[in-house]
């Protein structure tokens, strides 16, 4: 069983700057990969970034550029630092482990981009 808990969002003027965080309960050189997604309100869930275990980076098309996934193997913590936000960025935000075959979600932080 992984835990996985996020931390990190609120509410930021748009062009603003906001850094996520995404702790893990084991270390997280044991996980396959992590990522983050956004949910916009009304509409899925998306992925934005991910990070896998050879630390490989992926990002979606509307965050490229501004947001930046990383990871700090001591602290058992995936970062998102987000930059020049946009009101299309306020959602929930959250943190997905795939370890061991299964996936583990984190209960999600509200970010809000005010225009």
């Amino acid at each position: 069983q992984v835990q996985v808990v996020e931390s990190g969002g609120g509410l930021v003027q748009a062009g603003g700057s906001l850094r996520l965080s995404c702790a893990a309960s084991v270390s997280i050189s044991t996980i396959k990969a992590m990522g983050w997604f956004h949910q916009a309100p009304g509409k899925q869930r998306e992925l934005v970034a991910s990070i896998d275990d050879l630390g490989v980076t992926r990002y979606a098309d509307s965050v490229k550029g501004r947001f930046t996934i990383s990871d700090d193997t001591a602290k058992n913590t995936v970062y998102l630092d987000m930059n020049s936000l946009k009101p299309e960025d306020t959602g929930v935000y959250s943190c997905l482990a795939e370890h061991m075959g299964r996936d583990y979600w984190g209960q999600g932080t509200q970010v809000t981009v005010s225009s």
